[in-house]
């Protein structure tokens, strides 16, 4: 397994901006595709983006496409997820997830490897 620590995450005003990171402890991190999870309060965890490990292909969901940019830097071990006009219901903690798939996956099983967390809130 990888292990993942998010940071970035914090209080924004509707329609700011704010980039998440997630750093991960592995020598072959180039190896995993990296997707973003968001959970608010009384929902289910869900898909964000992902990224391959080359960096080329990615996924996103439909309701953060055009404003949500997922991309990594293999020599730094870590993904990124850099979010524009941002939204209330874009509040959520932010979970960053690493696996052995294809970025299509976009189920929570799907992932072998989660972080803690971090809390974006978003207030309008």
């Amino acid at each position: 397994q990888v292990q993942l620590v998010e940071s970035g995450g914090g209080p924004v005003q509707a329609g700011d901006s704010l980039r998440l990171s997630c750093a991960a402890s592995v020598r072959t991190f180039a190896w995993y595709v990296m997707a973003w999870f968001r959970q608010a309060p009384g929902k289910e965890r869900e898909f964000v983006a992902a990224l391959s490990g080359s960096g080329v292909v990615r996924n996103y969901a439909d309701s953060v496409k055009g404003r949500f940019t997922i991309f990594r830097d293999n020599a730094k071990n870590t993904v990124y997820l850099q979010m524009e006009s941002l939204k209330s219901e874009d509040s959520a903690v932010y979970y960053c997830a690493g696996g052995a798939g294809s970025p299509g996956a976009t189920m929570v099983r799907e992932y072998g490897s989660w972080g803690q967390g971090t809390q974006v809130t978003v207030s309008s």
